[in-house]
């Protein structure tokens, strides 16, 4: 959705007795609001406050799953995902619904850091738990928000070509094993990813993972 302002110029100009009216139709300022479209595949991260290993600290993993199977169960399909230490990618196919993928996020986001606050408390991980506190702005204080567990922005990308979804995907699949990160020997040997669903041909454990070449297939 977009939202701008318009506004006309108008030019009058005389040749003798003759006068010629010009209007000008100008659309500026255009700014996007939100992801608006229905029914359409998205690569999607977002991240741990201060890149902070939270998923691997307090062992999200589990909770991630039971996200990912809750939208799954809400018509939603996972076509790529990895889980790394302090952030997530994923490629979602957002079925048609009331919800968009920004409230998919946001929901899902707050599902996963009351779990995570949760699991920092009882661990009694206070040195963490005082940064995430720090973080909270008056206003949100004021609405009885005590801790920010994640970065404000998530990144979402419409993948309205099949070049650039096969890019993301073997960004994805490469990231566990990219730069500092040595998570795992091979791409598809590291568990919290969609990379020997494509590569080896094998089921993922944990989550229903659609081909990319069958998202939006009503099963």
């Amino acid at each position: 959705m977009f939202s701008g302002v318009v506004f006309c110029l108008r030019i009058v100009s005389r040749f003798g007795d003759d006068a010629y009216q010009i209007d000008f139709l100008f659309l500026v300022m255009a700014i996007k609001l939100t992801q608006p479209e229905k029914e359409q595949i998205y690569f999607c991260t977002f991240t741990c406050l201060e890149w902070m290993h939270l998923f691997k600290i307090t062992d999200l993993y589990d909770e991630i799953y039971k996200w990912f199977d809750i939208l799954t169960k809400r018509n939603h399909q996972i076509s790529g995902f990895v889980i790394m230490p302090n952030h997530l990618h994923m490629i979602i196919y957002v079925a048609e619904d009331k919800s968009t993928i920004n409230t998919i996020l946001g929901n899902g986001k707050r599902f996963l850091a009351y779990e995570i606050v949760r699991r920092l408390e009882t661990e009694k991980r206070e040195a963490i738990l005082q940064i995430l506190a720090s973080h909270v702005t008056p206003s949100e204080r004021k609405r009885g928000k005590k801790h920010r567990v994640f970065e404000v922005s998530s990144d979402i990308k419409p993948c309205y070509t099949g070049k650039f979804l096969l890019q993301k995907l073997e960004y994805i699949h490469a990231n566990p094993v990219t730069g500092k990160w040595e998570l795992a020997d091979s791409a598809e040997k590291y568990l919290h990813s969609s990379a020997a669903f494509y590569e080896l041909n094998l089921e993922h454990p944990k989550i229903k993972i659609t081909h990319y070449n069958d998202v939006g297939i009503k099963k």
